[in-house]
C-alpha cells in the first residue's frame, strides 16, 4: 500500500486503475476491427459495437435472445456490426438488403455452418456444398421433391398425421405439443422419406440418438471426453451404423412394387446425372433429409396449433373452405374387420389399443382456463366444437381397429385438392410470416461488398434476419406483428414484395424442401380442425425462444386435445 493512503482510498485507487485498463483493452479493440476495415473501399463500416475483447457481445446475444437484434436495429438501423462466438458479423435486416445476400450466393458471399456442424453432418451434404459442388447436389435431390414424389408422399404423411392425432386425442392428461410434434416429424422423415421400417423400440431409440445429434451440432470444436462434439460424433456414429444395415438391406430387397422413398429418389437421380453415391454419402444424405425434415417442420407444426387455438375465427373459415370443397368428412365407423396398417406391423404403442377414441364428454374441460383470444379477452371454453356433417362410410385408408369399432379414416387428398383451398394456403404463409421456424440465416463475405451504404469486408460473417425483414416490412397494410392471413388473399396486394416474404430463404440455396414442408402443414391443419378441438391446460401461453429454432420455452405448451362429437341431426 503506498505510504499516506489508507485502505479505503488504496482500494479506490486500485478499481480506477483497473477501469482505466478495461477502457484501454476496449478502445483498442474496438481500434482492431476499425482498422480491419477494406481499404481499397471508401465506405465506412456499419454501426454498431464490438462489445468486450475476445467475447464481444456473444454474452449479450445469449442473455437477451430476440431482443439483442431489435434493441440493436433500433440504434443502429438495418445494417449493424456486432462480435458474436469469436468472429466478426454484420446483421441485415430488409428486403432490399437481404435480395442482394441470398442472390449473391457463390459470388458475394458463400454459406457458413459452425466447425462442429461440418464434422458431425459430413462433407458430403447439399448444406456444406458450394459451387458446382452445390449445383450437383441440388440437382440430385430436386427428384425427392418434385411434384410425383410429393404425390406419392401425400397418401402416406396423411395416415402418420391421423395416427399421431388420434394418440394426442386419446391422451387422457396433457400433451407436450412440441414434443409430440416432433415425435410426428421424425416419424415422417423416417418412416416415408427414409422408408425405414420399424418396430415402435427402434423407432424410439432412433428419434432418441438424432435429438442427441442435433442438440450437439452447434458445439464448441473440441473433440475430447463429455464434449458435445465429442457426444454429436457418437450419436452420428451410432445413426451411420444403423443406416448403413437399412440402405444395404434396401438395394438387396430392390423390390418395385415398393413405395418409393427419397433414398429411392436420390440413388435413381444419382445414376441419370452420371453420378454413383457412395455408402457413405448416401448415408450423410439420409441423416441430411432427417435433420432439414425434423426440427423445422416441427417448430412450424407447433406454432400452427398455438396460433389457430389463439384465432378461433381463423379455424372456423378452414372447416367452412373444407366443407366448400367436400374435404371436411365425418369420421364414420369401419367395416367389419381390420384396417391395413400403415404404419408397421407392430402396434406404434403396445399398450395403447389401435382405435379411434370414443368422444370425450363435450364439458369435462371446460372449465380450464384458455388465455386470451385474439382481441385479448379471456376465454372461457374450449374452442367451439361443431357438429360433423354427415358422410358415406369410410372408404379411403384406415388405422386397425378390431370390428365394429370406429376408426379413422382419413379420404385421400392430392396435391391438386389441396391447391384449391387458397384459405387454408393463407393460413399457412401467415404462420410462417409470424413465427418462421428459422430466424436467419449466415453467409461469409467472399469479397468486400457495399450494402445500404457500408461496406462488408471480406472474411466477416454475415447474418441475415428472416424474423426481423417479416416484421419490420411495409408493404403490409394491417400491422406486420398481427396474424391476418388474408393479408396473403387475391384481394390484397401485399405479397407481391419477392423478399418481404421469406420462410424459406432464397436464392440458390432456398430451402428444397419447402412444398414438402407446406404439404405436411396444411395435411396437419385438415386432421385438426376436421377431427379435433383443443385447449390450454395452462393458465396463459408459453412464452417463444427463438434461437436457433423457434419453439416454446421449456416446452411449455401444454394442451389438451379431445376428439369432435360426431353429428347428431342438426344439433349444434
Amino acid at each position: 500500500m503506498p505510504a499516506g493512503l489508507s485502505w479505503p482510498e488504496a482500494a479506490a485507487l486500485a478499481l480506477l486503475a483497473l477501469a482505466l485498463l478495461v477502457a484501454l483493452c476496449r478502445h483498442l479493440w474496438a481500434l482492431r476491427w476499425s482498422l480491419s476495415r477494406d481499404r481499397a473501399s471508401a465506405l465506412p463500416l456499419p454501426k454498431g459495437s464490438m462489445g468486450w475483447p475476445f467475447f464481444g457481445e456473444t454474452l449479450h446475444w445469449l442473455l437477451q435472445g430476440s431482443r439483442f437484434h431489435s434493441s440493436r436495429r433500433e440504434r443502429y438501423g438495418n445494417v449493424f456490426k456486432t462480435h458474436l462466438l469469436g468472429r466478426p458479423v454484420v446483421r441485415v435486416t430488409g428486403a432490399e438488403n437481404i435480395r442482394k445476400i441470398l442472390l449473391g450466393e457463390h459470388t458475394l458471399v458463400s454459406t457458413q455452418w459452425p466447425q462442429s456442424t461440418q464434422i458431425i453432418l459430413g462433407s458430403h451434404t447439399l448444406l456444406g456444398s458450394v459451387g458446382d459442388l452445390h449445383r450437383q447436389r441440388r440437382k440430385i435431390l430436386a427428384r425427392v421433391f418434385s411434384r410425383a414424389a410429393l404425390e406419392s408422399y401425400l397418401p402416406r404423411i396423411q395416415k402418420v398425421v391421423s395416427w399421431e392425432l388420434q394418440g394426442w386425442c386419446m391422451e387422457p392428461g396433457s400433451i407436450a405439443v412440441y414434443s409430440s410434434a416432433k415425435t410426428l416429424t421424425f416419424r415422417i422423415a423416417a418412416r416415408i422419406l427414409l422408408g425405414l421400417r420399424l418396430e415402435e423400440k427402434q423407432f424410439k431409440d432412433l428419434a432418441k440418438t438424432f435429438e442427441q445429434l442435433v442438440e450437439n451440432l452447434f458445439s464448441l470444436p473440441l473433440n475430447i471426453p463429455f464434449s458435445g462434439l465429442r457426444k454429436g460424433i457418437k450419436a452420428r456414429d451410432m445413426l451411420h451404423e444403423f443406416m448403413e444395415k437399412a440402405i444395404q438391406e434396401k438395394l438387396q430387397r430392390n423390390n418395385p412394387e415398393d413405395h418409393s422413398d427419397a433414398l429411392d429418389f436420390i440413388i435413381n437421380s444419382a445414376k441419370e446425372h452420371g453420378k454413383e453415391f457412395t455408402m457413405q454419402e448416401l448415408k450423410e444424405s439420409a441423416i441430411e433429409l432427417i435433420f432439414a425434415a425434423f426440427f423445422t417442420t416441427a417448430s412450424a407444426s407447433t406454432s400452427l396449433i398455438l396460433l389457430l387455438l389463439k384465432h378461433p375465427t381463423v379455424i372456423e373459415k378452414i372447416r367452412q373452405e373444407l366443407m366448400s370443397h367436400e374435404l371436411y368428412q365425418q369420421r364414420e365407423r369401419c367395416p367389419a374387420g381390420p384396417c391395413p396398417d400403415t404404419l408397421t406391423a407392430q402396434s406404434r404403442d403396445s399398450e395403447k389399443p389401435l382405435l379411434c377414441p370414443t368422444a370425450k364428454d363435450a364439458h369435462e374441460d371446460q372449465s380450464q382456463p384458455l388465455g386470451p383470444t385474439e382481441e385479448g379477452s379471456p376465454q372461457p371454453h374450449a374452442l367451439p366444437e361443431p357438429t360433423l356433417p354427415p358422410s358415406s362410410p369410410c372408404t379411403g385408408p384406415q388405422l386397425r381397429a378390431p370390428s365394429g369399432q370406429s376408426c379413422c379414416c382419413p379420404s385421400d387428398i392430392s396435391l391438386e385438392k389441396l391447391s384449391r383451398l387458397h384459405y387454408l394456403d393463407c393460413v399457412i404463409k401467415e404462420v410462417l410470416r409470424v413465427l418462421p421456424p428459422v430466424s436467419g440465416g449466415y453467409r461469409t463475405a467472399l469479397r468486400t461488398f457495399e450494402l445500404d451504404g457500408y461496406q462488408i469486408p471480406k472474411g466477416w460473417s454475415v447474418m441475415y434476419s428472416i424474423r426481423d425483414t417479416h416484421e419490420t416490412a411495409a408493404i403490409y397494410q394491417s400491422p406486420p406483428t398481427g396474424f391476418d392471413p388474408d393479408r396473403f388473399g387475391a384481394a390484397r396486394t401485399e405479397a407481391v414484395g419477392r423478399f418481404h416474404y421469406i420462410p424459406f430463404g432464397g436464392g440458390a440455396r432456398s430451402c428444397i424442401g419447402k412444398e414438402l414442408a407446406q404439404a405436411i402443414l396444411k395435411l396437419l391443419a385438415i386432421e385438426l380442425v376436421s377431427t379435433a378441438r383443443w385447449e390450454l391446460a395452462t393458465p396463459g401461453y408459453p412464452a417463444m425462444q427463438t434461437v436457433p429454432i423457434v419453439h416454446p420455452v421449456d416446452d411449455g405448451l401444454q394442451l389438451y386435445f379431445h376428439p369432435l362429437q360426431p353429428s347428431r341431426g342438426s344439433e349444434a
